[in-house]
């Protein structure tokens, strides 16, 4: 493994020497963790260069590791959090998760991560959560440069919210994605929060002429943006902008390999 401190890490969580009432080693090595009296792995989905169709980097998403916790929406484990403390406390475990799980992978080689910030940890702004973040990934010896952390929509009234995390989390080392529900909001969040990515939403009725107009400007500032909706619209606008797009694949992926 090329990480020596998260090998030296995984042996102790192994052999007990690391006791933890939080995370376990589960089957094929997964690391899991505990809350809301609930045990959480990682699946991670594949993103692909809109052009070429090569692998870039892996969208990480938690996911119930026991039988009675499948059917239950993931995230309304985080959204019946009674606290701002409880949702930051989840939002990282998950995070966490997603890193260890992913920089343990041998076929990870310079590929991107991209972790989602849920919409509730906007709320708690006076906390330093890109510090705390960074700490953990440092202590495990893990690269911070190929981590990119998605924040979540927002109206008009909490960009600066959004202006002021996203400005914590680079500080701190991390890329920055921003989603937006539709391409006519891109240029909302490209100036103040200067985002590395931009994930779309939905391309629901977006023709050529509209993309070509948002891809030309993402493309001026060097900014990726994500999709999860391959469409002949979308490609024909990346071809004249030049714009650096990705694609998203949702299918469930396996959770104990990377997708090839």
């Amino acid at each position: 493994m090329r990480y020596p401190a998260l090998n030296d890490y995984l042996d102790r969580l192994a052999s007990g020497e690391t006791p933890s009432s939080s995370l376990r080693l589960g089957s094929g090595d997964e690391v899991q963790g505990h809350i809301f009296n609930c045990w959480l792995g990682s699946a991670f989905h594949p993103i692909r260069e809109l052009e070429s169709g090569r692998i870039s980097g892996y969208a990480g998403r938690v996911r119930a590791v026991t039988e009675e916790d499948q059917g239950l929406p993931l995230w309304s484990y985080l959204d019946g959090a009674a606290s701002d403390d409880e949702s930051v406390a989840l939002d990282r475990l998950c995070r966490t998760l997603h890193a260890i799980n992913f920089f343990s992978k041998e076929t990870v080689d310079g590929q991107a991560l991209h972790l989602n910030v849920h919409d509730r940890l906007l709320s708690a702004v006076s906390s330093n959560h890109g510090m705390a973040f960074r700490r953990i990934l440092d202590s495990l010896g893990l690269p911070l440069d190929q981590v990119v952390l998605q924040l979540p929509a927002v109206n008009a009234r909490q960009n600066w919210m959004l202006n002021y995390v996203a400005d914590n989390y680079r500080r701190n080392g991390f890329r920055i994605s921003v989603k937006v529900a539709s391409p006519s909001q891109l240029p909302s969040v490209l100036g103040p929060a200067r985002v590395d990515a931009v994930r779309i939403a939905s391309l629901h009725g977006a023709g050529a002429a509209e993309l070509t107009q948002v891809l030309a400007q993402v493309a001026s500032l060097n900014v990726q943006v994500l999709v999860k909706d391959d469409t002949p619209a979308l490609r024909e606008a990346a071809a004249r902008t030049g714009a650096h797009v990705l694609v998203q694949d949702n299918a469930r992926p396996r959770a104990d390999r990377l997708a090839a």
